[in-house]
């Protein structure tokens, strides 16, 4: 009689969208009814879980173990490799006892997700792991529905920006396309606010933080957020 492999567990990176439970795909909410673990991404050690309050209602119902995984807010790539490296070992210990888990991510995993990190981490040490990924609505798109500012139309070209950009970079971007969406704009938000006053495009530009949950925010005139520390779940619209 041969000795059967054991089964290693398959891993779902799962979209849960902006903020909205009810914004939760069926085929999201229904992996995460079924996998006996979930990880849900931390700042810290201490802090509350935005993903993990997205998905509260569906937990309340599920028997799945909830375990938190570390990705402090940190823009150098060098040091958050350690902490990636973490996750995908605490996630193995669950997948080679072949049990299958769920990774949430706020928004759609594979759009400046958490979750992309991951992804190629385990490709990189375990990569004979099956992985499914549920895409999610993503702020942007919800953005775009709470204040009916259409994204692109017919031949028009989109543009999506995250990060700290340079000033060039920034105007080259604004000059080429129809409509700009700028993403983490927390350290960057004032001087994006002086190249859109220099190309005059105040009047076409609409800010909104954390889109569609209770303390969304949707501000017309950014103008009156100059050195304001905005959110970090918070974008900016500019269409032209």
């Amino acid at each position: 009689m041969r000795n059967e492999k054991p089964r290693i567990g398959r891993l779902y990176g799962v979209g849960v969208g902006p903020g909205d439970p009810e914004l939760i795909t069926l085929k999201a909410s229904r992996v995460l009814s079924q996998v006996p673990v979930i990880f849900v991404p931390h700042k810290n050690e201490k802090s509350r879980s935005y993903a993990r309050s997205v998905i509260g209602n569906l937990t309340k119902k599920s028997e799945a173990r909830i375990v938190g995984l570390v990705f402090p807010m940190l823009r150098d790539s060098k040091q958050l490799v350690e902490y990636w490296y973490q996750a995908v070992d605490t996630i193995w210990q669950y997948l080679k006892k072949g049990e299958d888990c769920a990774f949430v991510n706020i928004g759609d995993p594979l759009l400046y997700g958490t979750f992309i990190h991951v992804l190629e981490t385990l490709r990189t040490v375990h990569p004979e792991v099956e992985v499914v990924v549920i895409p999610g609505i993503s702020s942007i798109n919800a953005a775009a529905a709470r204040t009916v500012v259409p994204l692109a139309s017919d031949d028009e070209c989109i543009a999506i920006i995250s990060g700290n950009p340079e000033d060039k970079v920034i105007r080259e971007k604004l000059e080429k396309f129809d409509t700009v969406v700028f993403m983490k704009i927390t350290t960057v938000f004032n001087r994006l606010l002086d190249i859109l006053e220099e190309l005059k495009l105040v009047e076409k530009c609409v800010y909104v933080r954390k889109c569609t949950t209770q303390d969304e925010e949707i501000i017309w005139d950014i103008s009156q957020l100059k050195w304001e520390k905005v959110d970090y779940f918070s974008l900016l619209i500019v269409r032209k």
